[in-house]
């Protein structure tokens, strides 16, 4: 239902507020809830799978055509179709704005929650079904990765990012160091791609400014912050694409969390105040 809620709050309107010609190519089809085993986690994996494989050809598509593809979600495990496609002809740079960093494979998560993988699998991490999705092995190098408003990681993945090569800015850096400096230096670290993949969790955000999420945690981004952030990112004129995940309506206050996601599109794709 985040797609739809999105949708529902204007965002065709926005972006050709913007300038931007828009092309809406609908929902991919994925299985309805009801008909997948009861217990998911792991038991969900092939329904992932084939509801990335038809994100990664939606995005395919567009990028052949030259559009900047916009993905919405759903939860963030749609990020290997959507990154899977950005990567294939070319070094991409991987921005990851999230609470968690999805940094856990089968073995390490303690809930099997298969969203909390798609990260560690596009570095070739993990279940070889999410590793290996549309072509073999891994999509991204660890250096080509800045994770943004990190504040909730599990001990196992934890240890897995402290031996990787992948940037990690938690809150503590943002509160002590500022969200403008914290990207401007994770924008330089991807100095060497040309392009950049913008992966938007809503729940980066503190719950306070978007509580329609399935997974908040007190203590984000702040609205200004999520602004500044996406303006920084708009004035490295490296979008490729993106997109924009964890919008959950059932939760949602009168759909605040989709309008504040739309708000925050506008921003990365180039709206100012003055």
């Amino acid at each position: 239902m985040g797609p739809s809620a999105i949708r529902y709050a204007g965002l065709d309107n926005r972006l050709r507020q913007l300038g931007c010609t828009v092309r809406d190519c609908g929902n991919v089809e994925i299985p309805v809830r009801d008909t997948l085993p009861e217990e998911g986690g792991i038991r969900f994996l092939p329904a992932v799978v084939q509801a990335c494989v038809a994100v990664y050809e939606a995005g395919e598509s567009a990028l052949q055509r030259g559009d900047l593809p916009l993905y919405l979600g759903g939860d963030h495990s749609i990020a290997l179709g959507t990154v899977s496609a950005s990567t294939l002809h070319g070094q991409c740079g991987l921005l990851w704005i999230d609470a968690h960093s999805d940094f856990n494979t089968p073995e390490t998560s303690p809930s099997g929650n298969l969203h909390g993988m798609p990260l560690a699998a596009l570095t070739g991490r993990g279940a070889a079904e999410m590793v290996d999705l549309v072509r073999p092995g891994r999509k991204l190098d660890d250096r080509d990765i800045m994770i943004i408003g990190a504040r909730s990681l599990d001990s196992q993945e934890r240890e897995t990012l402290r031996s990787s090569d992948v940037g990690v800015y938690t809150m503590r850096e943002i509160d002590e160091r500022g969200i403008a400096q914290v990207a401007r230096e994770a924008l330089e670290r991807l100095n060497h791609c040309e392009r950049i993949h913008l992966s938007l969790d809503m729940d980066c955000l503190d719950p306070a400014e978007a509580p329609g999420v399935g997974t908040p945690v007190p203590g984000g981004i702040t609205y200004r912050e999520a602004h500044l952030l996406m303006e920084i990112i708009a004035e490295s004129e490296k979008l490729f694409s993106l997109d924009v995940v964890e919008v959950n309506p059932i939760l949602d206050n009168r759909n605040r969390t989709a309008q504040l996601s739309i708000e925050l599109v506008a921003s990365a794709m180039g709206k100012s105040i003055l």
